[in-house]
């Protein structure tokens, strides 16, 4: 099964016509993105720069044979088709061996941030009801607070690191078993038979947080990665392919945005992809990496970007081989793209649309249409993309302002299901259509353009902020008395997370508060989650049954 997303090239008006889904029977993505591939063991997959400061390549032959003996272990540890694996490792191949591995077994991956804390932990791996996690050496603190508390796990495998980690091996008969990763994948079978799956057998679990009441989970089959390759064929220009091309992104694995915008759809032409093990991202290091890796396509959000545009003269410290660049999750603004043409030669830079729950749904490609500078794109071919009506699903005028929305019917990118809770999937669709939240508008020509989110969502360095569970957290300190987040301006990041505190009765010292509401929200949910603003104030705008209105807190700041 040699199959692959084949996108017609002659111009965009072909491409969104002749373009259909056609997946082969028998569908399952760990053999479209590893064993289909010719010449495996002489192909490589996977790059990494080595403790030592060379490099570790992993042709497409390993990571079959590895993801093979981490199936095997996974299956001897009592995991069956449709459990819950979670992933809470950084981009080391742990990550995605334990991906693929849960494909091969019809088991559903769980990809989480390193950044969480242990509330943010501990409430997904409780939701998903998750048997077993990875976890890294860097967050085995995080997960031995949240373990305890996951009645349904069976099973730590820690990444570079002991097992005994003392809250991870409690003396008691029904505690979770700690194991190393490495140790118990070597001792397990390399060889390993798929269990039957087709395109929409479930997959993946991605949690996503929205403006009212905690993260949801959502739920992506196995066809969701070969989905997203006719976007990654127009944003890296029609260049997907070629014998040259490595693809690298520092955005956190745990993020669609790194796994469906770059990783998977790399994977499934044959190309190899970068991992970075790193830390907070580091714009000189970022360009180290392109120069090292001889990288030629890369995602970057448009935080990393601006922080990359203050390097003096990359093209010419750097000996730099990229000829695209895509970035998401905010418009990008014309000093992204001016930049892009001064000091790196030209190179494309373009945007693309996409949410969790529908990723990669309108994007730019140079070859195709010009791009313009606050505008997304056009819609992907496969993808029936329109502004629409959000109570009846009728499209709205040509230039009148309505909610982003893509037909659901036989689009692998759209997702089955908020896990468990068919109320709120339902309310996301009318009629024919997934409502994505987002409200926007479509020129004559098809360009689209985003205007707002229709609800308090902040999206901030790219991450997607629930503010009504950072404000939980908050109101868990004595001295916090109410509080309204929202999200404001930020020239990096977009938008930054600022809380409005009403002080508890008592309270004078603000700085020491400050800082300690900052790191309750750091600890507990993620580091891009806490306050980088925190403004005091005698009172809060409410509604007449007591809600924040997070509206008129937003209107301070403009």
């Amino acid at each position: 099964m040699t199959w692959h997303v084949s996108v017609p090239t002659d111009s965009y008006d072909v491409a969104r016509e002749e373009f259909s889904w056609e997946f082969p029977d028998g569908y399952n993505a760990a053999h479209d993105l590893l064993r289909k591939h010719d010449d495996p063991d002489d192909r490589v997959a996977l790059s990494q720069p080595a403790a030592d400061g060379t490099r570790e390549d992993y042709t497409f032959a390993d990571l079959d044979r590895r993801s093979n003996r981490v199936a095997n272990a996974l299956r001897a540890r009592g995991v069956d088709r449709g459990d819950r694996v979670a992933v809470f490792v950084p981009q080391k191949p742990a990550n995605l061996l334990t991906h693929l591995a849960c494909w091969k077994l019809g088991a559903v991956s769980l990809p989480l941030s390193t950044l969480f804390g242990e509330d943010a932990l501990r409430y997904r791996l409780r939701d998903s009801e998750s048997v077993v996690v990875v976890a890294d050496e860097s967050v085995l603190d995080v997960a031995a607070a949240a373990v305890p508390d996951c009645p349904d796990l069976t099973h730590v495998l820690t990444v570079d690191a002991d097992a005994e980690h003392p809250s991870l091996t409690p003396d008691t008969d029904d505690a979770t078993a700690a194991e190393r990763f490495a140790a118990v994948v070597d001792d397990a079978d390399p060889t390993f038979d798929l269990v039957d799956t087709d395109h929409e057998t479930p997959a993946i679990v991605m949690y996503t947080s929205g403006s009212t009441g905690p993260p949801k989970g959502v739920l992506h089959s196995h066809g969701v990665w070969a989905g997203h390759c006719p976007a990654f064929s127009m944003y890296f220009e029609h260049d997907v392919d070629a014998d040259d091309a490595v693809f690298w992104t520092p955005a956190d694995w745990a993020w669609i945005g790194a796994l469906g915008d770059l990783v998977f759809p790399a994977w499934h032409y044959g190309r190899p992809v970068v991992g970075t093990p790193t830390g907070s991202f580091d714009p000189e290091r970022a360009f180290e990496t392109l120069e090292t890796f001889d990288v030629t396509h890369t995602f970057l959000p448009p935080t990393a970007i601006r922080m990359m545009m203050h390097v003096d003269d990359p093209a010419g410290r750097f000996d730099l081989s990229v000829r695209a660049i895509c970035s998401g999750g905010e418009p990008l603004t014309p000093e992204i793209l001016e930049w892009a043409d001064e000091e790196l030669g030209g190179v494309a830079v373009n945007e693309l649309y996409g949410q969790t729950e529908a990723n990669l749904l309108v994007t730019n490609c140079r070859q195709w249409f010009e791009a313009r500078p606050g505008s997304m794109g056009k819609p992907v071919p496969g993808h029936d993309v329109a502004v629409v009506d959000p109570e009846t699903g009728d499209r709205r005028e040509t230039g009148t302002v309505g909610e982003i929305a893509v037909r659901r019917d036989g689009d692998p990118v759209v997702f089955t299901e908020y896990l468990d809770d068919p109320e709120k999937t339902a309310a996301t669709t009318v009629g024919d259509w997934h409502l994505t939240g987002d409200l926007g508008v479509a020129d004559e020509e098809g360009y689209f353009w985003f205007k707002a989110r229709d609800d308090d969502l902040i999206v901030t360095s790219g991450y997607r902020v629930g503010p009504g569970e950072v404000e939980g957290v908050l109101l868990d300190h004595e001295a916090v008395e109410q509080v309204g987040v929202v999200g404001v301006p930020d020239e990096m990041r977009g938008e930054v997370v600022k809380a409005f505190v009403q002080p508890a009765a008592g309270v004078g010292d603000f700085e020491t508060v400050r800082e300690e509401l900052r790191d309750l929200v750091r600890d507990r949910l993620a580091k891009y989650e806490y306050p980088r603003e925190i403004e005091f104030v005698d009172e809060l705008p409410q509604t007449t049954t007591g809600k924040i209105q997070r509206r008129k807190l937003r209107e301070r700041e403009t």
